[in-house]
């Protein structure tokens, strides 16, 4: 079928356009392989996207791109693409006959973790605010599945548009998924490693009353014999990451991918929902061990005191938004497959129409990916870290035409470019913090990424 044109507009722009979002809603009545969908339509490479919910409830694979909504401005970039959201919505129209979230238009990208960090050439593919809207997209909510037809700035007949996505579909019918994609990792090289144990020994030593946890990261490079498949990533990290929120979002030869435990927040109506995700411990080799582990990490001070802040954050945020919510007293253990954490839910019902631009604001950067106290840890961070964040440890996810959405934050993850692939991993630094030790924490996190991407 033909392609809208992509388009990267500015809020003038849109106030200027006389041309129209266009959009229509099918329910799929036989159901489809996402991956097959996702892999069978790499002519679209680059302009492609894939979200998964950790429950399986919702799951979007984007090809095309409709509309680009960018920035990379350093202040108001929540205000700035919420705004071009709603002017894009305003004279839309949209054919959609079914009214649940998550159904319809649906705006997907992600922000920096640190829009002030001086920008590097690692992330130059991608800008501190990395929206658009899908030509096509491919829904599945609560198990039942949608084809999503967006068009802005043509006239094509909705109708006829939809008949060739069908037919694409079916094109795609032969699943790919199971395919094996074999693909030598040739080096693997710590990005500035005894630099970063360095800068961790310097923090600590500044830690105190005032400042008491800056959560540092860092990078490892993975050079590869071939190009790296997207699709067989993400065929991995579905397989094995099973209750993650599995992403990926393109842009030009670049790919950020991912399967992260965390949400940031989820809006449902006027329902709010977040996590409290901090403290970890490596998983056991046998069910004892892996016992064992996990109370040893329910009983660790350390680990305690970091999941706190966390815990205070965020509720201090929940009194500012809910009229009421729900934060359990103690923390319970998530178990991923290479990792255990600390883990606390949250829930809660908003007094006003607050805007899930705005609840991302008011939530990010935790303490588990920032620091405590928050605005006094991302200055040392920008001083101290060598690396650029870009999108790692970010909010990522998708909104919808009516307000909902969801967004995780992007840990565990990886930058694809071409053969090459940079992973990221951060740690919590407290005043008893010993480099060494957390250097081999952050090992541990690239091991989801590092496994999904054919290392060992």
């Amino acid at each position: 079928m033909k392609e809208s044109k992509g388009l990267l507009l500015e809020g003038s722009e849109l106030k200027a356009s006389t041309s129209i979002l266009r959009s229509k809603v099918i329910k799929l009545e036989q159901k489809r392989d996402f991956l097959s969908f996702y892999a069978k339509n790499n002519k679209y490479q680059g302009k492609r996207f894939f979200w998964k919910s950790p429950d399986g409830n919702s799951i979007y694979a984007g090809v095309g791109i409709c509309i680009t909504l960018q920035s990379n401005q350093t202040e108001h970039t929540y205000e700035e693409i919420e705004k071009k959201w709603h002017e894009l919505l305003k004279d839309s129209e949209i054919n959609n006959p079914y009214g649940a979230a998550g159904i319809g238009p649906i705006l997907f990208g992600g922000f920096s973790f640190d829009p002030e960090k001086k920008r590097t050439n690692l992330w130059k593919n991608f800008k501190n605010a990395h929206f658009y809207l899908p030509t096509i997209l491919f829904s599945e909510i609560d198990g039942v599945q949608y084809l999503t037809l967006n068009q802005f700035g043509n006239k094509d007949n909705l109708e006829e548009s939809i008949e060739a996505c069908l037919e694409e579909l079916k094109k795609s019918e032969e699943t790919t998924s199971n395919e094996t994609f074999t693909n030598k990792l040739l080096e693997s090289t710590e990005i500035n490693g005894n630099e970063w144990k360095q800068m961790v020994t310097e923090v600590v030593q500044e830690l105190g009353q005032s400042l008491k946890k800056v959560v540092l990261a860092r990078e490892s490079r993975l050079f590869f014999e071939k190009a790296i498949s997207v699709e067989a990533v993400l065929h991995n990290l579905l397989n094995r990451q099973k209750n993650s929120y599995v992403f990926a979002l393109e842009s030009e030869e670049d790919c950020f991918i991912g399967a992260s435990p965390e949400r940031l927040v989820k809006k449902s109506g006027k329902q709010v929902f977040s996590v409290c995700l901090a403290g970890s411990i490596a998983r056991g080799s046998d069910a004892a061990e892996d016992e064992s582990l996990g109370l040893e990490l329910l009983n660790d001070p350390k680990n305690r005191i970091e999941h706190d802040y966390v815990v205070q954050m965020i509720k201090a945020a929940m009194e500012k938004v809910c009229s009421t919510y729900d934060i359990p007293t103690e923390p319970s253990l998530i178990k991923m497959k290479d990792i255990q954490h600390l883990f606390t839910p949250v829930t809660g019902s908003l007094k006003n129409s607050a805007s899930i631009f705005s609840l991302i604001e008011l939530l990010h950067p935790t303490p588990a990916l920032g620091g405590y106290p928050q605005k006094q840890a991302i200055k040392k961070i920008r001083e101290a870290e060598i690396l650029d964040r870009g999108l790692y440890g970010a909010p990522i996810g998708w909104l919808d035409y009516q307000g909902n959405g969801e967004f995780a934050v992007s840990i565990r993850s990886a930058l694809i470019q071409k053969n090459e692939a940079s992973l990221f991993a951060g740690c919590g630094v407290v005043k008893d913090s010993d480099a060494e030790s957390e250097f081999k924490e952050t090992a541990i996190k690239f091991k989801p990424m590092l496994s999904a991407l054919g290392g060992k």
